[in-house]
């Protein structure tokens, strides 16, 4: 069974409503909120268009150089949904996606995520750069996996899907995350260590993610408050 099914499945049939990820960008005054159903059609979207147009399966590595982002969550829920082996060096990854202008050395297809605060596709891109948002949104909105992901699957750096599986737990209650947890957050996903305890930590727990980029700290006080935060990962 796969990271995403694992984790995220139960969340979305629990309850589809409810905020997986609010996403604060102080430097620009951004604030995007998604609900897990929301989300649960853009990791969809990623696995089915990466599984169908470029042949992602069970071990295929593939790198993720993006900035926290809520655009990155749906990129590596969509990865791990069917089975990819996620990377943050490009160098010998099957797909690897960017931020616009980014560089991807040593990858096969390289995919540039917009980061648009609404999801829009970018406006151009350099020849052999795919447009993440445009080649996923015309896929289908629910993922059905051909075959379960083998537990002994690579999934993340050195870790299994298993092992990974196992990590993200062991976290979850080390912090402390449960259900009914909001869980303010300015942990970058760039490392393996920032996305299992930033992350997959807060899935284990079933709680809800509010991620703070370019913290304003003089907002932090009252950011607590009206988003009724019960724990801070910092």
């Amino acid at each position: 069974m796969s990271i995403t099914e694992k984790l995220f499945r139960p969340l979305l049939r629990a309850d589809p409503a409810r905020p997986l990820i609010t996403y604060y960008d102080d430097a620009t005054g951004v604030r995007i909120e998604l609900s897990r159903a929301t989300m649960a059609n853009w990791a969809s979207k990623t696995a089915n268009w990466l599984r169908d147009e470029l042949d992602v399966e069970a071990g295929t590595p593939v790198g993720v150089l993006l900035p926290t982002h809520w655009q990155t969550v749906g990129v590596l829920l969509g990865s791990w949904w069917c089975g990819a082996s996620v990377r943050f060096d490009p160098a010998g990854t099957e797909v690897c996606f960017t931020a616009p202008g980014g560089d991807a050395p040593g990858a096969r297809t390289v995919a540039a995520a917009s980061l648009d605060p609404m999801g829009r596709g970018l406006t151009s891109t350099p020849p052999g750069v795919l447009d993440y948002i445009s080649e996923a949104r015309v896929h289908g909105d629910d993922f059905l996996p051909y075959e379960p992901v083998p537990g002994d699957t690579p999934a993340l750096g050195s870790s299994t899907v298993d092992e990974l599986l196992d990590l993200a737990a062991k976290r979850a209650a080390e912090l402390g995350f449960g259900a009914e947890d909001r869980i303010l957050s300015t942990v970058d996903w760039n490392t393996d260590a920032g996305v299992l305890d930033g992350l997959l930590a807060v899935l284990a727990g079933g709680g809800s993610l509010v991620q703070c980029v370019n913290l304003d700290e003089s907002k932090l006080a009252a950011r607590k408050e009206t988003e009724k935060i019960t724990r801070e990962l910092r």
